[in-house]
């Protein structure tokens, strides 16, 4: 326990920061959703180790009301890590010296249903399976890249990776939602071995709602590892073909596009991006499929509610090789009602990485501030909150905004994903926040009431 909140049924009972939670109705606590679980009932006996080692076992009649607990990891239980080897894993292409947390590779199915990561279910038991089944943690995000069960195994470099597939029929028969993922790459699993993958994986319809095909990342530390190629155009529209070949065979029986090639496809090919209704309510936003579309459909949205003006005003924005082309768009759509802002857009080359790497979220602080020295910034520069680690201000190199700000010496404005969030940051409007009620990430007590879980 790490903390008790005042006034809870936990302090009533005296409960301190550093007991230890043993058992709740007999049963030991493997993680988060059993203590949800159980403690969402009128009445538990909890078996607790007070700091001198003492156990205490307390009848406790709570009403379903929550206890008041939290606990020194959220999850309560130590994240699986990754046993595969994939040949094209990012992590794999680190440079050596950055934080630790970016050598971390999980591969948990309980961070699969809590933060949508993926996972590949070569870490998964039956026990795992049971779980998720049993406490309805869906959709379940499944990183697939092939269902040739001899080629996953060569490209997780895990024996039991192609054994590992027979898990998805127990989520299927249990009607459990799944999204997927492929990470295409070149002369390995595209061709005819994707066109098989998204023949398999289409039996597992409705309840496999979709798959993503993206290409690989590649930076420039590779020394040592697999020997992987980019992409050319005419390969990327090879992809797209397929892909939409078998929308248009699945869309009409389903009312589900189910296969989506990311945005860094379309780029690639210098096509048109899909229309909106192709992308079946944007399933794949976190895999980057659909995010231009919806960034531009945002943007328009919000220029129509506006009346233009002449007001003067000059500023930047830094973004990633690839998604420069459409801010640009954006920026002239924005200049169309209102001609008097200067907006100074700069693609940042991704040298830290290798040139290779052109998305926003891989742009570093150093690249950054090597580019952007010496050039017109304006009043503020804008940059994508991609480009942050999650709830902070530190680029992916720990170069933090301050020292950004500082260097630059222009107030640095981190922007939203949304377009009315970039449209809003290079008119300068501010609009209020939301009220938002305080929570905890890991506090499922009102989905459990919701899906009013019976106690086994």
């Amino acid at each position: 326990i790490s903390s008790v909140e005042p006034g809870s049924i936990a302090e009533e009972l005296e409960l301190k920061p550093g007991d230890v939670l043993l058992t709740i109705n007999g049963r030991e606590i493997e993680d988060i959703f059993d203590y949800e679980y159980l403690v969402d009932s009128e009445a538990l006996t909890m078996v607790v180790q007070k700091a001198d080692g003492e156990e205490w076992e307390l009848e406790i009649e709570n009403g379903g009301e929550d206890l008041g607990l939290s606990f020194e990891n959220g999850l309560m239980s130590d994240y699986k890590t990754c046993c595969n080897k994939c040949i094209f894993c990012f992590i794999d292409q680190m440079p050596e010296g950055m934080r630790d947390t970016l050598y971390f590779k999980d591969d948990d199915s309980r961070l699969s249903f809590l933060q949508g990561n993926y996972v590949t279910l070569t870490n998964m038991s039956d026990h795992d399976i049971d779980r998720i089944i049993r406490y309805h943690l869906e959709p379940i995000n499944i990183s697939f890249h092939t269902t040739n069960p001899e080629l996953r195994c060569q490209m997780l470099h895990n024996r039991f990776a192609g054994e590992a597939l027979k898990k998805i029929d127990r989520l299927f028969e249990a009607g459990i939602p799944m999204n997927g993922q492929i990470v295409l790459c070149r002369g390995i699993n595209d061709g005819a071995e994707l066109e098989r993958t998204i023949r398999d994986l289409s039996k597992y319809l409705p309840h496999m709602e979709s798959v993503s095909v993206v290409p690989v990342g590649l930076s420039k530390f590779r020394d040592g590892l697999y020997p992987l190629e980019p992409f050319t155009r005419k390969e990327a529209e090879a992809v797209i073909d397929l892909v939409e070949d078998w929308q248009k065979k699945l869309y009409p029986e389903y009312g589900l596009h189910f296969i989506h090639a990311s945005d860094e496809w379309y780029m690639l090919a210098g096509r048109d991006l899909p229309e909106e209704d192709r992308y079946d309510g944007y399933l794949q936003l976190e895999n980057g499929v659909g995010m231009i579309r919806l960034m531009t459909e945002e943007v328009g949205a919000a220029l129509q509610e506006l009346s233009g003006d002449d007001e003067e005003d000059e500023l930047s924005i830094a973004t990633g090789v690839l998604p420069a082309g459409y801010l640009k768009q954006y920026i002239e759509q924005i200049r169309e009602k209102f001609p008097g802002r200067t907006v100074h857009l700069y693609p940042i080359v991704n040298r830290f990485f290798g040139e290779s790497i052109t998305v926003a979220g891989l742009v570093t602080g150093t690249d950054l501030l090597d580019q952007l020295k010496g050039k017109p910034l304006g009043n503020r520069l804008l940059l994508p909150e991609c480009m942050f680690r999650s709830g902070e201000e530190v680029f992916l190199d720990d170069v933090t905004r301050q020292e950004l700000q500082n260097a630059l010496q222009v107030p640095v404005n981190i922007v939203k994903s949304s377009g009315q969030d970039f449209v809003d940051a290079v008119l300068g409007i501010q609009r209020e926040e939301p009220d938002r009620a305080e929570y905890e990430p890991y506090e499922l007590k009102e989905l459990y009431q919701e899906w009013n879980l019976e106690e086994e």
